[in-house]
Order: C-alpha cells, then sequence, then structure tokens
C-alpha cells in the first residue's frame, strides 16, 4: 500500500502481482476494494494496481472534477511507476477512464468500460435522483440499505443477504460525505462525451450486462457507435455490479481481451 500526490491530495493505492500493468478505477463507491473478485485472477498474470478515488476510502478527503480524476490516475501510475496501463473502470470509473483516455492517451495500453455511458438518458437520471433523494432526505444508511437494489439482481440479494448486511455495516462506516457524493452524482450525469468520443484511439473493450436497471446496456451500445473500433462484450445475468455477481465471466473476458492488446 502506498499514497500518490496529486493535485494537493493524497491518492491511496495498493499494487498486486508482477506482469503488464491493469489499473481498476471504481464506480461510485470508489474504492479499490470493489475490485477484489478480479484481485486474485488478474495478480497471476498482472501488476493490479487499485486505488480509491479522492473523497472515498483512505484517499484525502474532498472532491474531484472528472479532469482531475483523470489526473489522480496519471499521478497513481507516476507514483507506481508505470508508463502505460490497461485503464478498466466501472460505471463513473469508467468516465474517469474515457476522460484519461482523452486527456493523456500515452498512459493506457488499452481502456475497458464496465457499464458505463457517454451520455446519461433520462433513466439513468431518473435513477440517480432517486438515490440523492434517499440519501439527502433519509441519510446514509437508507442511502446504502437501497443500494442493492441498483446493483444486483433479486435472486442474488436473497442469497446472499448475511454478506449484503455485513457489507452494509463496513460501507456506512467508510460512507463518504453527503456533500461529496452530491457533488459526485451531479458531476457524472453531466458529464457528455460528445464528438470528443470520436477522437480515443486506444484499444477499447465495452462490457455491460443485459440485465442492468441501473446503467441500461443501450448506453454500452450507443458509446460503442460513438469510439472508433470500440468492441462490445454483453452478459445476460449479473445487473450492474456483475463483476461482482458472475466475476468468473468477466475475469475471464478481461483477461483475454488485455492478452490480445499485449501480443
Amino acid at each position: 500500500m502506498a499514497f500518490a500526490r496529486g493535485d494537493d491530495a493524497e491518492i491511496y493505492y495498493e499494487v498486486h502481482g508482477r506482469g503488464t500493468p491493469v489499473v481498476l478505477s471504481a464506480g461510485m463507491g470508489g474504492s479499490g476494494s470493489f475490485w477484489t473478485p478480479q484481485l486474485e485472477a488478474l495478480a497471476r498474470r498482472h501488476q493490479v494496481i487499485l486505488y480509491d478515488h479522492v473523497g472515498t476510502g483512505r484517499s484525502a478527503a474532498g472532491w474531484r472534477s472528472i479532469a482531475g480524476m483523470a489526473n489522480d490516475v496519471a499521478s497513481v501510475l507516476d507514483h507506481a511507476g508505470v508508463d502505460a496501463a490497461h485503464v478498466v473502470g466501472h460505471a463513473i470509473g469508467g468516465i474517469v477512464g474515457i476522460e484519461l483516455a482523452l486527456r493523456h492517451p500515452k498512459r493506457l495500453r488499452s481502456l475497458v468500460v464496465v457499464n458505463g455511458w457517454g451520455r446519461a438518458d433520462p433513466f439513468l437520471r431518473r435513477c440517480f435522483e432517486i438515490r440523492k433523494q434517499l440519501l439527502n432526505q433519509s441519510g446514509p444508511q437508507a442511502y446504502l440499505r437501497a443500494q442493492p437494489l441498483f446493483l444486483y439482481p433479486p435472486q442474488w440479494i436473497s442469497e446472499n443477504i448475511a454478506h449484503l448486511d455485513a457489507e452494509e455495516e463496513r460501507m456506512l462506516r467508510h460512507f463518504p460525505s453527503v456533500a461529496t457524493m452530491n457533488q459526485r452524482i451531479d458531476m457524472f450525469l453531466a458529464f457528455d462525451g460528445g464528438k470528443r468520443l470520436a477522437e480515443i484511439n486506444v484499444p477499447t473493450l465495452l462490457s455491460s450486462a443485459r440485465d442492468d436497471a441501473l446503467v441500461p446496456a443501450y448506453l454500452t451500445r450507443e458509446l460503442a457507435a460513438a469510439i472508433p473500433r470500440a468492441r462490445v462484450h454483453e452478459v445476460d445475468w449479473g445487473a450492474h455490479a456483475f463483476t461482482v455477481v458472475t466475476p468468473g465471466v468477466f475475469n475471464e473476458a478481461l483477461l483475454e481481451f488485455c492478452n490480445e492488446v499485449d501480443q
């Protein structure tokens, strides 16, 4: 574990394994621990870098613009002595990856966006408006209590309820400030890649779940139409956090893609 210095804020990160570097950027929660289901499989072949977004986890408090968050990834790579990495981002972490590809393209060996979007549509906005109302009117515990309903398939929730209850308690102890969460939600809903997406010139994999009820798979298909030569990988089941629900399926696709790029 180590701390990189990025724009006057300390960024917590960890490095595991050896091989071609892969940096993993989490979604709204911001914690590198989101990628625990990927860590063992990836670290057998790659140098895996996990980090906590500024304002979350063990990184400094506060918040960043999307450009600032992209710069933070570059700072982590600098501190870890990495010139270029496969950059993998889930949801808003994917948007950070997109911004990095536009601002610092030489720092990416490839880009992988999981359940992401290039522009929020009315459905996605409504989902996040509801989540903000829960957070602001009922508090972090209510927000976290409802979170699995947006992330996981119903049956998986039922079968893993004890784990989810324990995870809720852990996340509540480390929950970012309400102001930080509001700023993060507003910032990523405002993101619009627009015509800039056509400038992305690194190998790109866009992965999504057809049963994602938070960020529908059609948003991934729209993103694919905007990024030159982007490849789409869809799974049938697993919802928004299918990397947690069916990690083996995602890990296999990710490893295959990285290996192809590294050839």
